[in-house]
């Protein structure tokens, strides 16, 4: 090996180690110690900034007014009634175009959207809730800001590989293990967004119960055969539920309270093919 490529490639191994591992703090709402690519207020400004070219992809938001209304005011009441409503997120609940696509998301710094697809399958407020305090629980786990480190990691280790050892091939090897190493913990934001939505919805009065319900559209949806659990960001819908009732069961040993409630019916039509 050129002893020059290699010096180069450690020093770009050592900055983008410390690059990663120097920013470190700590989240108010999971108590948990991140890594983060973003601050707070610069999640705010690319959410803002990327909610419109992402409305687009999704054939824009969807014109009805009502429905728009309906999603915002459900959004927001699971933001003001929980922990949500002490972070400096601006959050915004919209409704997309799509009639097709089965999908909810949210942006950093808190722009969150539901498909006229998934919004159409749903069967009550509380189910609504539940989704919209999912993406919710992206926003405030900073979820977003952590993939983008961990991005920012792997590219600095990955073009490392390539310098050092002029090897494409090895390249390419070190950029899928860093590209499995990420959906492995995206599959692990997943199954926390789901306990602070259990959390979240709640809080805003909602029957968690319901959360569920969602994991059986979502099957449906999906035809019943998901994509293999290893190669998805999303968990298996099958699994997720059992780990929903598991949440639920150690947030109200006693039973569910009988004042948190499903909400009114949503009923849309279904949209699909």
């Amino acid at each position: 090996m050129n002893r020059s490529r290699f010096v180069v490639a450690l020093a770009m191994v050592g900055f983008a180690l410390l690059s990663y591992y120097g920013v470190r703090e700590k989240n108010p709402i999971t108590g948990e110690n991140q890594h983060v690519g973003l601050s707070q207020e610069q999640e705010v400004v690319l959410g803002l900034q990327s909610a419109p070219e992402m409305a687009d992809q999704f054939g824009g938001l969807d014109p009805d007014a009502s429905v728009q209304s309906d999603v915002e005011s459900v959004g927001q009441r699971v933001v003001s009634q929980s922990v949500a409503r002490q972070t400096p997120y601006k959050f915004q609940f919209h409704v997309l175009a799509d009639p097709r696509t089965v999908n909810a998301f949210a942006l950093p710094g808190g722009p969150v959207f539901i498909t006229r697809a998934l919004l159409s399958r749903l069967g009550s407020e509380a189910q609504l809730a539940g989704v919209l305090g999912h993406e919710v629980g992206h926003v405030v786990a900073r979820h977003a800001s952590e993939q983008i480190a961990k991005s920012q990691l792997a590219q600095g280790l990955v073009g490392a590989v390539g310098v050092a050892t002029q090897d494409q091939r090895a390249a390419q090897a070190a950029a899928f293990v860093a590209q499995m190493a990420q959906m492995k913990y995206g599959r692990q934001d997943e199954t926390q967004a789901d306990a602070l939505g259990v959390d979240l919805m709640s809080s805003a009065g909602y029957d968690p119960r319901e959360m569920v319900e969602v994991m059986h559209v979502l099957k449906k949806a999906s035809g019943g055969s998901p994509q293999p659990e290893f190669f998805s960001t999303h968990p298996d819908p099958g699994n997720r539920e059992e780990r929903i009732r598991q949440l639920i069961a150690a947030k109200f040993p006693g039973g569910v309270p009988g004042n948190l409630k499903r909400g009114r019916e949503i009923r849309m039509g279904d949209t699909s093919p």
